[in-house]
């Protein structure tokens, strides 16, 4: 008995003196935490998305705790609802949110471009786009296996005839669609726009024309006509400048004059107008 309590008296005393210095550490090394944090935090809608260009939310909530002039209109998923929170929460004043819909530039589906073999393999574009750049005969085309669809939290993007398609009336504009998908494709847009680009492909017009019917040729003929210089071909590829779009005399004239069509007039209107 006495060769047990040798063996376990020093051990439960190196324990208690072990355990008495963690608490004092904890006590002297604590990082303080902003008392505001928590209420900041609990504003936010728990996406992380990223789309306020901070990891997460918790990273945003920390931001604007620790940083008086961090906007707080960034959380595009939580719109004007969270800024007004947030501008409640900090005392400051309320900030209108730029509401931001996803869009693929891309309209090659079934009907405007072939497949150059057939895949079997993973159901992901990621791993399809190993394979000589994917399926599709457009290497800068939709690859149609649903990367972005499986990553989108409100199920805003779904498959059709071959190519993705967004939701505008579901899509929160979080922006995880357009990090996932390996072409990048997708892009963030505010849904007060309506004027679209369907096509990425920066092959010269020639050679865009064989692989797609609905492909941007680069004729420039957008870029004539548009007397706001919205509109430019930038590697064979028509982009528009959306800050002077806006002040566009004769609305949608681009994509009455696109040759092939791939500019198109949509409705953006998305999920948080619908709110309004």
């Amino acid at each position: 008995m006495t060769e047990i309590l040798t063996a376990v008296i020093p051990v439960v005393i190196i324990g208690i003196i072990c355990a008495a210095v963690l608490v004092v550490a904890s006590k002297l090394m604590a990082v303080k935490e902003d008392e505001k944090f928590p209420a900041v935090r609990e504003c936010l809608p728990g996406a992380n998305c990223g789309a306020c260009g901070f990891a997460g939310c918790d990273g945003y909530a920390k931001a604007l705790c620790e940083n008086p002039d961090t906007p707080t209109n960034l959380c595009v998923p939580g719109a004007d609802g969270v800024a007004r929170q947030l501008s409640d929460v900090l005392g400051v004043e309320f900030e209108d949110v730029v509401e931001q819909v996803a869009v693929v530039h891309c309209a090659g589906d079934c009907t405007k471009t072939q497949d150059k073999y057939i895949y079997k393999g993973i159901e992901s574009c990621a791993a399809a786009k190993l394979m000589y750049g994917g399926k599709g005969s457009c290497t800068y085309g939709c690859i149609g296996l649903g990367d972005c669809a499986k990553a989108c939290p409100q199920e805003a993007i779904y498959i059709r005839n071959g190519i993705a398609r967004v939701n505008p009336k579901e899509c929160i504009g979080c922006g995880i669609c357009a990090k996932t998908c390996p072409n990048h494709l997708i892009s963030l847009v505010a849904d007060v726009e309506k004027v679209v680009v369907t096509c990425s492909n920066k092959d010269k017009g020639a050679v865009t024309r064989k692989v797609c019917s609905n492909g941007c040729i680069g004729c420039k003929k957008c870029e004539r006509v548009c007397k706001a210089g919205a509109i430019q071909v930038v590697d064979n590829v028509a982009v528009i400048d959306y800050s002077k779009c806006k002040d566009c005399e004769d609305f949608g004239i681009c994509a009455k004059n696109c040759t092939t069509g791939c500019i198109k007039i949509s409705d953006l209107s998305g999920i948080h107008r619908i709110q309004k």
